[in-house]
């Protein structure tokens, strides 16, 4: 599964990773949902760096359809929040 994040690159993940991100997801929607920067800070953090742990990063000039996106790790509540409006950001 090919994720994006913004700013930083295409990485390909397996589909096994789906459920333990949505974990992560869940966290930063609460995060969200409380208003709690330092929460949020924690809960972005924490989802990104289990995508790059977990992944294999994709060649730069490599342009595959990305089955979802997340926001960069200095997007604002605000962004985050907006990204989040329809499933989330790992649709489950």
């Amino acid at each position: 599964m090919i994720v994006r994040i913004m700013g930083e690159g295409q990485v390909d993940l397996t589909d096994a990773d789906l459920d333990v991100l949505n974990d992560f997801d869940a966290a930063l929607e609460a995060a969200i949902e409380s208003g709690d920067e330092s929460t949020f800070r924690k809960a972005l953090h924490d989802l990104l760096e289990k995508v790059r742990q977990d992944s294999k990063p994709l060649p730069p000039d490599s342009l595959e359809p990305s089955q979802f996106i997340l926001p960069p790790a200095d997007a604002s509540m605000d962004e985050v929040r907006e990204m989040l409006q329809d499933d989330g950001l790992i649709p489950g």
